[in-house]
């Protein structure tokens, strides 16, 4: 199988854990944050210089690259890990979150998504066939099942007949899927907010046997409560050694809830999303640069940071590049960012080994201005 997962502890006060997951392209230390980059790319930066943060994984899109460059041109260039000049670890997602996100301009069936391209509305068709078609043609180290991202609120029938369709594309992506060894497949847990649901969803993804579980159809709106809820009752609920993945969820508290409920892997476009419209996380809270108060401030981002933007500019000089819209805000302000969350997951780690991980949290949230 391409990819393995060891589970070297879990943590005696919660249930965090570490673990190693062997790929193609790496050993992945668990658990950890992966930098989204969408067009084959984490915005604003270089591969090298992602690979300098100490980031082990990136994700990748497959709507986005089906659609432009076309997942075709990426095979012959040598696939993803080429194309972009990347040698560490690639997810790639199925396409199908971005899909249902069209609205109105996609339309679901037993066969898959027939939808128009946001870009200039062709019309196209992703089957769970084809989604795994265009990753092996991306040559991802993961690669996810197609499935129906349930939004929230759905009510009870429609949560049903979705998750059970789900289920059913996971099946047909699995007979799909030939490389093994090449490529491994995660499937997707749904079932929006509804626990009998979820366990429904649980067993009949578990039952393909995969490498590796996401959850999917968390962090769509949901109260925060909600999704604590329902994230402690799902991630403890799935195979211990199997890798666990929560999608879609990048900021410090939702990572600290995922990681205490036993969640491996975590993904989001937040920290260079807000990066880019000025926004730094901090060891103190969230700063927006652009705000005049920074205007003399010479000191760094983060007092308690050593990224390369804090060791070298100053708060009233990134201020001063966003307000003349040059481009080397938005990569001084990506590079702490990223850095700012896998140092984070990197505390954690050492946090779970140590068995202080509650501990840590508390330390942090008060810092952080959670508590």
């Amino acid at each position: 199988m391409a990819v393995r997962f060891e589970l070297l502890k879990e943590s005696s006060e919660c249930n965090a854990r570490l673990g190693k997951l062997y790929t193609p392209h790496g050993v992945i230390e668990t658990p950890i944050f992966m930098p989204v980059g969408t067009r084959a790319t984490v915005k604003a930066m270089t591969p090298e210089e992602v690979k300098d943060l100490g980031a082990q994984i990136i994700l990748s899109n497959t709507y986005h690259l089906y659609l432009k460059p076309g997942h075709k041109l990426i095979e012959e260039a040598g696939g993803l890990h080429k194309f972009m000049n990347w040698d560490k670890p690639i997810l790639t997602d199925s396409g199908g979150f971005q899909v249902f996100s069209l609205g109105k301009l996609r339309k679901i069936s037993e066969e898959g998504v027939e939808f128009r391209s946001h870009i200039d509305g062709s019309k196209h068709f992703i089957s769970p066939e084809k989604s795994i078609e265009i990753q092996n043609s991306l040559g991802s180290d993961i690669m996810m099942a197609l499935d129906e991202c349930t939004p929230y609120p759905s009510d009870y029938e429609y949560t049903k007949e979705s998750l059970e369709r789900t289920t059913r594309w996971a099946k047909r992506c699995k007979e799909y899927h030939k490389d093994w060894d090449r490529q491994a497949l995660f499937g997707i847990v749904q079932g929006g907010m509804y626990k009998d649901l979820r366990e429904q969803s649980i067993k009949e993804i578990t039952d393909l046997d995969l490498p590796g579980y996401a959850i999917g159809g968390l962090s769509v709106g949901e109260p925060k409560e909600l999704y604590r809820d329902m994230l402690s009752f799902t991630a403890p609920k799935l195979p211990k050694n199997k890798a666990r993945y929560l999608m879609g969820v990048g900021s410090p508290d939702y990572l600290f809830d995922a990681v205490i409920s036993g969640i491996d892997m975590a993904d989001c476009v937040l920290p260079t999303r807000i990066a880019r419209n000025g926004t730094v996380l901090t060891s103190h809270g969230k700063l927006v640069i652009k705000n005049a108060e920074y205007k003399r401030d010479f000191g760094k981002l983060d007092p308690e940071c050593d990224c390369y933007t804090c060791k070298n500019y100053s708060r009233a000089y990134i201020r001063h590049l966003f307000n003349v819209d040059e481009i080397l805000a938005a990569r001084l302000a990506t590079i702490h960012n990223l850095y700012f969350l896998i140092k984070l997951m990197e505390n954690i780690r050492t946090a779970i080994k140590e068995d202080r991980l509650l501990e840590y949290r508390e330390q942090f949230y008060k810092k952080y201005g959670y508590i």
